[in-house]
């Protein structure tokens, strides 16, 4: 192992590994720093863990269903402990492979903690090491608030902790990682309530995707509480109790989850001994080309502050090797039109501008087609869960500016559309598509 290299990347997450496979690919001599496991948050407490629990969820919503195609099941409960054993083997090979990956890519890994003691000059657990090129890639955590009793309730990183599935939870926050983290709890047999600052949940969707997911998760048994603000956790000895500003607003759970965003993790960088700049948050600043301030320092993915999701982090990280060693100058991320899913009961699908955002920049040249049903799968279930899409069009040829969809398989759904929109797809190439029947999808290249 040596001590200068051409690049290293300090965090071995989604951004930070793909950096730094691509650029050794290139033929870049590389390391990556990292003191947790490999493969950041997506791996280890984000996507990958989440995806798991929410299978587990729609196995639930399946077996509710299957009385109305004829089955007589005998439901004998569900084993918390046994899915997450199986779900922390899974991600533990994932673990094993990265390390493998790495290996096999010619990176070197230094594990350890890093900070700057130069512009590209890293001190890892007392050891010197410089690079050519430093991107930084250490992603966020939860973030708690500062309120009394706060230390009580946990956060996203502590839901992926649990051993015991909690039968009373209140979930704080009304993004994505609220939304999914109460939809599979609820689906699993908890009661949960979700205490949400504003009117309501995923503010900045578009507005009928967020209407239509309040309604949903009425229904289906989540207690809403709109325009609260949390003011303290209290202890009991098997519980924590919940007070709001509002005296009528309280409740005793088991848990009280902290969904309310993310910080960077950039505490103990040392990122001022650089001269790496970062705005009031904490999030580091970069232009197109993932560019600081400081020449030869980069910074991807959550870190930068915009769009954190995992695709992104990986799309502009090959994209910077590809731009530092490849030979592809004017290599970047394009971060318009990137599109998102939230694994939300029923799952969302979404990607380009909302209705309200496409009129505010667009006015009377915006043309909507929107429509809502239920699925034919649901034709034969009591339990009926609505689909609704829209299309967001601008101008005489109705360019297709946004595709918003919620109901079962928006989420595999979403990918071939957000390909037609970043090509400048209008709602004529939509018409001239031929329809795949019986689907839902079919609804989107049919719409009048």
């Amino acid at each position: 192992m040596q001590d200068h290299y051409d690049l290293i990347a300090i965090g071995a997450g989604s951004g930070g590994l793909s950096v730094v496979e691509r650029a050794a690919r290139h033929g870049a001599r590389c390391a990556v720093v990292e003191k947790g496991p490999l493969g950041g948050t997506c791996v280890n407490v984000g996507c990958v863990p989440k995806k798991v629990m929410w299978y587990a969820a729609e196995t639930a919503h399946r077996l509710e269903d299957a009385p109305g195609y004829g089955f007589r099941l005998a439901r004998e409960g569900f084993d918390w402990t046994a899915l997450v054993t199986k779900r922390d083997a899974y991600i533990a090979d994932i673990n094993a492979w990265y390390r493998t990956y790495l290996g096999d890519s010619g990176v070197d890994l230094i594990q350890g903690t890093a900070r700057f003691v130069a512009e590209r000059t890293l001190e890892v657990d007392g050891r010197r090491v410089t690079a050519d090129h430093v991107v930084i890639a250490v992603g966020g955590r939860p973030t708690v608030p500062d309120l009394p009793g706060a230390e009580l309730g946990i956060t996203s990183d502590g839901f992926f902790a649990l051993q015991a599935q909690p039968r009373r939870v209140a979930v704080v926050g009304a993004g994505y990682i609220a939304v999914e983290l109460a939809g599979m709890l609820q689906a699993l047999g908890s009661e949960v309530s979700m205490y949400l600052r504003g009117e309501t949940l995923l503010r900045s969707f578009d507005a009928m995707l967020r209407d239509t997911l309040m309604e949903q998760m009425l229904a289906a048994g989540v207690n809403l509480f709109p325009r609260t603000r949390v003011s303290r956790l209290i202890a009991h000895p098997d519980s924590v109790e919940l007070r709001c500003d509002q005296g009528e607003c309280r409740g005793v759970f088991d848990q009280v989850i902290w969904a309310i965003g993310r910080t960077p993790v950039t505490a103990g960088l040392d990122l001022a001994v650089a001269g790496v700049s970062q705005d009031e948050q904490g999030f580091i600043p970069t232009d197109a080309f993932q560019n600081t301030n400081v020449a030869g320092v980069y910074a991807i993915g959550d870190v930068t502050g915009r769009a954190a999701l995992t695709p992104v982090a990986i799309a502009a990280g090959r994209r910077l090797a590809d731009r530092l060693f490849g030979g592809l100058s004017d290599r970047h991320l394009s971060y318009e039109n990137i599109p998102s899913v939230v694994f939300s009961h029923p799952p969302i699908g979404t990607v380009g501008l909302t209705e309200d955002e496409a009129r505010a920049t667009h006015g009377s040249a915006v043309k909507v087609y929107a429509t809502r049903f239920t699925s034919m799968y649901h034709a034969m279930t009591d339990h009926k869960v609505p689909t609704a899409m829209k299309l967001v069009t601008v101008g005489a040829r109705e360019k297709v500016v946004g595709v918003h969809i919620i109901g079962p398989g928006a989420d595999e759904m979403l990918q071939g559309f957000a390909v037609a929109v970043r090509m400048g797809a209008t709602k004529q190439d939509l018409d001239d598509t031929v329809a795949l029947h019986p689907t839902s999808a079919e609804e989107l290249v049919t719409l009048r």
